[in-house]
C-alpha cells in the first residue's frame, strides 16, 4: 500500500492506464484516504465533463485568434528583452498551449449550447420526463442490458420476456415473483430479487449508477473503487471492488452485508467501511450506523443499534465494549468518531486492551481524532479483521 497520497497518479488510474498491480495499490490506499478520493472525485468530474461537450468543427476565426496570440508571444517586440525574460517566455509555451485549449473548449461549448433549440419538457405539458426519454431513446442511448431469471420483471411500461434493456432514467420492477439479471456495463453483474424497483441513474467511464427504492439486490463488481454505486433512501452505496447484497425496505431502512472486498455507505457527512463478513444498517434521516462482523452475539447487535438509531447511551455502549472480540476493533474504530469525551476514551481503552495502538499513535491523538493516527491504528488492526 502506498505510505504517501497518490494524487499524480490518480489520471491514469481513473483511465485505466496503470499496471493491474499498480492499479490494486492505489485502490486499497484510496479505501483509507478520504484526502485522495476527493481528488479522485474531481477527475471524475472533470472526465465526466469533457465527455459531455460535443463534437464540432471550430470556425476558421477561431484558429486565427490562436495564430495571434501566438504570434503575440514570438513577435519581434519581445526579442528586447533580457536573456532572463526571454527564457521566461520560452518556458511559457506549455501555458500558452493550455491556454488556447482552454479557450477552445470554452468556444465549442458556448457555440453549441447557443446554437442548439433549447425546450423545457413542463412548457410542453409533459410532466414525466423520464417517459419521454424511454419513448425518444435509441439504440446508441446508454443502456445496461437485462435478462429475465423468473416470473415477467418489467421495464418501464414493457414485461420482459427473455432479455431487455434498461435505459438511463428507467425503472426496473419485479414482483413477487420474478427476478432479473443486469449487466452492469461491462464491470460485472446485479441480481434483482422479489419485490424490487431501481432505477438507472447514469452510466459513463466515470460512473455507474443506480437508484434502489425497495427490494433486495446482489451485487458483483470487478471495477476500481467508487465507479459502481447505488443510492437508498437512507445512504450511498459506493463500491470499493467487491460482492454484497443491499436490501431496503418500505421505509427506506436498508441493510448492507458485505462478501468481499469493501463497501462504503455515505451520508449526513458520515462514512462507513464495510469489509467483506460485515454488515452496516441505515436509516432515513440519520444515515449509516456503525459496522459490525456478521457473527456478532446477539446482545453486541441490538445494543450496537440502540447506540446508533436509539439513544442507546452509556448502557448500550457498556455492553458493545464487554462483547467486543480482537475483530470487533472494526465497530470500535468507527465508534471513536461517534461518540465523545469519557465515552471516546472508553473506547479506546477497549481497544487498546484487544489491539494495543502502533508506534506514534497516542491516547492525546486519538481523542483529538487526528487523521493521521486514526489511519495507521486502522491499518495495524485490519490483519485481526481479516484473518
Amino acid at each position: 500500500m502506498f505510505s504517501h497520497h497518490v494524487s499524480q497518479e490518480l489520471s491514469a488510474y481513473c483511465q485505466g492506464e496503470l499496471a493491474e498491480q499498480e492499479s490494486r495499490q492505489v485502490a486499497e490506499h484510496l479505501v483509507g484516504c478520504q484526502r485522495c478520493r476527493r481528488e479522485l472525485e474531481e477527475i471524475k468530474l472533470g472526465i465526466s465533463l469533457a465527455e459531455q461537450l460535443p463534437r464540432a468543427s471550430a470556425p476558421a476565426a477561431m484558429w486565427n485568434e490562436i495564430e495571434a496570440e501566438l504570434q503575440k508571444h514570438s513577435s519581434p517586440a519581445h526579442s528586447d528583452a533580457k536573456p532572463s525574460i526571454r527564457h521566461r517566455f520560452a518556458f511559457d509555451w506549455r501555458a500558452v498551449a493550455v491556454a488556447c485549449a482552454v479557450m477552445l473548449l470554452a468556444f465549442s461549448a458556448a457555440w453549441f449550447f447557443t446554437r442548439q433549440p433549447h425546450s423545457n419538457p413542463q412548457l410542453a405539458g409533459n410532466d414525466k420526463p423520464t417517459e419521454t426519454r424511454t419513448q425518444t431513446r435509441t439504440e446508441a442511448s446508454p443502456a445496461w442490458d437485462v435478462a429475465r431469471l423468473a416470473g415477467a420483471p418489467l421495464v418501464g411500461v414493457e414485461r420482459i420476456k427473455d432479455s431487455g434493456r434498461l435505459f438511463v432514467g428507467e425503472w426496473l420492477e419485479t414482483d413477487s415473483s420474478s427476478r432479473a439479471l443486469i449487466n452492469v456495463a461491462n464491470i460485472g453483474q446485479v441480481e434483482i430479487e422479489p419485490n424490487s424497483r431501481v432505477r438507472l441513474v447514469e452510466t459513463s467511464s466515470t460512473e455507474h449508477r443506480l437508484a434502489m427504492a425497495r427490494g433486495r439486490m446482489s451485487a458483483n463488481i470487478n471495477a476500481p473503487p467508487r465507479l459502481f454505486i447505488v443510492d437508498t433512501p437512507s445512504a450511498v452505496a459506493v463500491d470499493l471492488g467487491c460482492a454484497y447484497t443491499l436490501e431496503v425496505d418500505d421505509a427506506g431502512r436498508s441493510v448492507l452485508h458485505v462478501t468481499a472486498g469493501w463497501v462504503a455507505l455515505e451520508a449526513k457527512g458520515r462514512e462507513s467501511l464495510v469489509p467483506a463478513g460485515a454488515a452496516c444498517i441505515t436509516e432515513p434521516d440519520k444515515g449509516p450506523g456503525t459496522p459490525y462482523f456478521d457473527d456478532v452475539s446477539a446482545k453486541f447487535r441490538d445494543a450496537l443499534e440502540r447506540l446508533d438509531f436509539g439513544n442507546g447511551g452509556a448502557q448500550a455502549l457498556n455492553v458493545v465494549l464487554a462483547e467486543a472480540r480482537e475483530y470487533d476493533t472494526l465497530t470500535l474504530w468507527h465508534l471513536l468518531s461517534r461518540v465523545e469525551g469519557a465515552e471516546r476514551r472508553r473506547v479506546y481503552e477497549r481497544m487498546a486492551a484487544l489491539i494495543p495502538p502502533p508506534a506514534g499513535v497516542t491516547r492525546e491523538g486519538i481523542m483529538r481524532l487526528d487523521k493521521g493516527m486514526l489511519a495507521s491504528w486502522k491499518t495495524e488492526l485490519e490483519w485481526a479483521w481479516f484473518e
